[in-house]
């Protein structure tokens, strides 16, 4: 994917978020720093701050993700993986302070499946379904597949928005 397709992406998956109440009127809002590859969420947390909305940003700890306040996308540095997250200094907030929470996935389902890296953080991090701020996966439309593989530990999420939508799932 080119640098301007992805840019691309990630306008129009910005524009179906702001159509979508739990985003607009979030005054605190779980993101992450996308990687290559993935849509990116720069736009969405540059449009977050300017509204004057909180942005939480998850850091890789000893014993799973730590949910950290950012107000300024350069001050993210790179952590484990080299996946940018905030600062040792950022101040910690609980997950479930979000009002939404934005997640990265290899795949999605229409029943909110989710095919994550495979370490389990976010699924370990996520409140249970129906507990917390509502889980929308942000993915490119060809992410979303008939069905992705999962098992009991996985953390399904409430909601998937690609460059063609956003769509509730249906467990």
């Amino acid at each position: 994917m080119t640098a301007e397709s992805a840019a691309r992406a990630a306008q129009a998956v910005l524009g179906h978020l702001a159509r979508c109440a739990d985003f607009s009127d979030a005054s605190c809002v779980a993101l992450y720093a996308a990687l290559p590859g993935e849509v990116p969420t720069r736009p969405c947390f540059e449009l977050l701050r300017e509204r004057g909305a909180e942005t939480l940003f998850p850091r890789i700890e000893t014993d799973g993700l730590a949910f950290c306040s950012v107000a300024r996308w350069e001050d993210l540095e790179p952590g484990r993986y080299g996946v940018l997250e905030p600062p040792r200094a950022a101040a910690l907030r609980r997950l479930e302070e979000a009002d939404l929470v934005l997640v990265p996935g290899l795949a999605f389902d229409a029943q909110g499946n989710r095919l994550g890296q495979g370490k389990g953080y976010y699924d370990a991090a996520l409140p249970a379904l129906g507990v917390g701020p509502p889980i929308v996966g942000m993915a490119h439309a060809f992410q979303v597949l008939a069905q992705v593989p999962h098992g009991s530990r996985d953390r399904r999420v409430d909601a998937i928005v690609t460059e063609n939508g956003m769509q509730w799932c249906t467990p």
